[in-house]
């Protein structure tokens, strides 16, 4: 029979594991989150300045959807 004490022990390590883990991964996921944030705003950026180079009166960066 195993130690009351030692499964605790067993138990406590295991979710100390996967609180690294999903730390790790919450990390990984903030910094690609980054990544794809700071390309989409390029990308507007590049497109918002080609909408004006062929002589769009309003930046499609500063047109409201038709939604709205």
């Amino acid at each position: 029979m195993t130690d009351n004490g030692t499964d605790l022990e067993e138990r406590i390590a295991h979710l100390e594991r996967l609180a690294e883990d999903l730390s790790d991964e919450v990390a990984r996921l903030a910094r690609a989150l980054a990544a794809a944030e700071a390309r989409l705003a390029r990308l507007t950026e590049r497109e918002a300045e080609r909408e004006l180079d062929a002589g769009a009166s309003v930046p499609l960066a500063d047109q409201r959807p038709p939604h709205w």
